[in-house]
């Protein structure tokens, strides 16, 4: 089976599924990178050397022809953001497509162009034509049904970064920085940084001994200092700047708390995979895509209402009374991204789904319950 991946570059979030489906394709996988990566991301780690089985479509007449021959010729085509041109000859003509998306109605100002969207995607994606959608949120089928696509054509997908598997949980859990707390992300207004505040000036009122470390910067970075300074958070609360994958992956290891506070306009959230797999014990936002996936509250996680600083307060409070529920959580959490929520299981279970609807099988059946690849109710 040839399988070809669309979409806007590669990066360390694409990486692990796109060397799954190299490996189990015996290298009949191509990735087409269709646009450059922005300065600020490769300032960040992103966007190391480029394996030989991606294609930078952009870089010349040559390699975009090569990409569209690649894109008519594959088996199945994965198209996450990707230019219409290059995939709509395959849809029309109906060979297998899996759209890789996250929702597309996030905020209101989404919902007042519900009419041209609806033309866009519903012709855009020919409901009766052979393709699919790879839901990259919770709430991407929901959105999708809005204009009347895919129905019954979805599945739980997602992003799938590096899974660690560690020598030993326990030990891993074990050598936590006692009531730490970690919250990752750029400070925007999408981010709620202020949540993070919100919380530790109340654990302080409460008189808990507590360390916050903030990793990222943004355009409220200022306004989150002045807070920390007006509070008198200063002891408790830090802000450590931007840092590689690594180095935050290195902080997510020696952290039991996870605060995960974006609202209804973050797609996925790769970091809620990032902290899970570093065995965190996390309390994140009921809005955020990756949420409904990943985390059973009270087993894996903790999922605070979005917006309900009461609600995310009580929770963070609960972990540190009680730290064995912290590290339960933690270690649940950890078993959920090497069990099942990573990329070796997702290529496996995908490759299954497309070799059945290359077979004929049109029927959105429940091969798997749970997981990549479960079928997603609208």
């Amino acid at each position: 089976m040839r399988i070809v991946f669309v979409s806007n570059y590669y990066n360390h979030h694409q990486a692990p599924l796109s060397e799954a489906f190299y490996i189990k394709t015996n290298g009949n996988y191509y990735f087409i990178q269709t646009m450059p990566m922005e300065n600020e991301r490769k300032k960040m780690g992103w966007g190391a050397n480029l394996p030989n089985f991606v294609v930078e479509s952009y870089k010349d007449k040559q390699s975009y022809s090569q990409a569209l021959h690649l894109i008519d010729a594959a088996d199945v085509v994965i198209a996450g953001s990707a230019p219409e041109k290059m995939i709509r000859k395959r849809i029309r003509s109906g060979k297998l497509v899996f759209r890789y998306s996250e929702r597309i109605y996030k905020n209101i100002k989404n919902w007042l162009t519900l009419p041209l969207r609806f033309v866009k995607y519903h012709f855009n994606n020919f409901p009766s034509k052979n393709i699919y959608l790879l839901c990259a949120s919770a709430y991407a089928a929901g959105d999708y049904a809005k204009t009347r696509n895919f129905i019954g054509k979805t599945y739980k997908w997602g992003y799938f970064p590096a899974v660690k598997k560690y020598e030993s949980i326990d030990a891993l859990v074990e050598q936590k920085e006692k009531a730490s707390i970690l919250w990752v992300a750029r400070f925007i207004e999408l981010k709620h940084p202020d949540a993070s505040i919100l919380v530790a000036e109340r654990l302080k009122k409460e008189g808990y001994e507590f360390n916050l470390n903030l990793i990222g910067n943004g355009i409220l970075q200022e306004k989150i200092q002045n807070m920390i300074k007006e509070k008198g958070l200063e002891n408790y609360v830090h802000i450590l700047g931007v840092m590689s994958p690594e180095r935050v992956r290195a902080y997510m290891e020696i952290s039991q708390i996870f605060l995960f506070t974006s609202d209804f306009n973050e797609g996925w959230g790769a970091v809620l995979n990032e902290s899970m797999n570093s065995g965190c014990a996390v309390v994140a936002s009921h809005a955020i895509g990756s949420v409904p996936f990943l985390i059973k509250d009270g087993e894996n996680g903790f999922i605070y209402k979005n917006g309900n600083i009461d609600d995310l307060y009580d929770k963070v409070k609960f972990l540190l009374d009680h730290p064995k529920k912290c590290t339960e959580l933690g270690k649940n959490a950890y078993f959920t991204l090497t069990d099942e929520w990573n990329a070796d299981v997702a290529a496996e279970r995908f490759l299954h789904i497309a070799e059945n609807l290359l077979n004929g099988e049109k029927k959105n059946f429940n091969i798997y319950f749970d997981g990549p690849c479960a079928k997603n109710e609208e």
